[in-house]
């Protein structure tokens, strides 16, 4: 049996997720729902990172504490926790269903590599509260979830000994 339709077939189907932007890597954005591959090159804080085609990039539905300009409390340490898990490696990420902000910053959802989705990470770590706008609610139970288990077992801002007031 000869590869060469089969081989024929995969390459068709290639070039026809990379034009959807599934694949990545090529600075096209992915349609809605759809996920691709980038590298972070660099966290500005703990909730805006800089994608590789990208470029700034807001996650959804997590807002972190300031540490540029008004340094708020537990801000460095959410900026040390997303430094620490996303600069440098490979990441999938999908649009929200407003991809962009007033800034022109990408809006976008997370997931490492081991499939665990950051923006959950961030507020179930007590890092960030949860930040919902619409349209962008995709994940918003999912959050929420996250937030009171947070709240709940005193995590990051939420601990006694932190910032909760």
């Amino acid at each position: 049996m000869s590869r060469g339709p089969l081989i024929a077939a995969l390459l068709v189907l290639a070039v026809a997720l990379g034009a959807c932007g599934v694949l990545g890597g090529d600075g096209r954005e992915p349609a809605r729902g759809a996920t691709a591959t980038t590298s972070v090159t660099r966290v500005v804080d703990g909730d805006t990172a800089i994608l590789a085609g990208l470029g700034r990039s807001r996650l959804i539905g997590v807002d972190t504490p300031e540490v540029h300009g008004r340094r708020a409390c537990f801000g460095a340490q959410a900026s040390t926790f997303t430094k620490r898990t996303l600069e440098g490696r490979r990441v999938r990420y999908e649009l929200g269903a407003e991809k962009r902000d007033r800034y022109g910053r990408a809006l976008v959802y997370v997931w490492l590599a081991d499939g665990r989705l950051f923006n959950a990470m961030l507020i179930a770590g007590g890092y960030a509260r949860t930040l919902e706008i619409a349209p962008n609610l995709r994940y918003a139970e999912r959050l929420r979830a996250r937030a009171r288990d947070a709240r709940r077992e005193e995590r990051g801002l939420w601990s006694s000994s932190n910032c909760s007031t």
